[in-house]
């Protein structure tokens, strides 16, 4: 591989491990109602585990309630058997067109719990960032071995890769103190 090629690859990886943690933290209760927290709910679909999102309209109508409108209502019985089975931890209202939950609000205590499991979300997706590194750099060495790059290039990919891997964990640090901004002041 040349540079450029190791190069995009670590860039990729690295987005790769952001957009994870991203997907990952929009399932997360904070307090506040968010489709993200229902839709990659598998519901049996006739006999087939079918993402939620993919069978109804969710909507936020208000900052504390959760509006699931099934495209087709003779499956309303299984979305909600769906949501009682996974860890959302709310019950639904079910009143035979559509589904409501309503949010409750998070003690102090859950808070700070679920600002830890961000954080916990965030050093993992850091770790990947770091495991991308390591893996350019050794893509590199291998590359200056084969002749493929020089040992100046060799040098300025892993300072180029390090230098992306900072710019990558400073959009995680930034995703941190938003989502930690989200939870704590409801």
């Amino acid at each position: 591989m040349d540079y450029d090629e190791i190069m995009l690859d670590s860039i990729e990886r690295m987005e790769k491990a952001v957009e994870v943690l991203e997907t990952g933290l929009r399932s997360l209760r904070s307090g506040r109602a968010s489709p993200g927290l229902v839709e990659g709910i598998r519901v049996d679909y006739y006999g087939t585990p079918t993402p939620l999102k993919g069978l109804a309209a969710i909507s936020t109508p208000e900052a504390r309630l959760l509006v699931i409108k099934p495209f087709d209502a003779s499956i309303l019985k299984e979305i909600e058997k769906a949501i009682l089975k996974s860890e959302v931890g709310i019950t639904p209202n079910n009143d035979g067109k559509l589904i409501r939950l309503v949010v409750p609000p998070l003690s102090e205590e859950r808070r700070k719990q679920i600002v830890n499991l961000v954080k916990d979300k965030c050093e993992e997706a850091k770790i990947a960032l770091r495991n991308v590194r390591r893996d350019g750099n050794k893509k590199g060495d291998v590359s200056e071995k084969d002749k493929k790059i020089s040992e100046d290039e060799a040098k300025k990919l892993k300072d180029d890769i390090h230098a992306e891997m900072k710019k990558f964990e400073e959009r995680i640090d930034a995703i941190f103190k938003k989502k930690e901004k989200e939870i704590l002041e409801i």
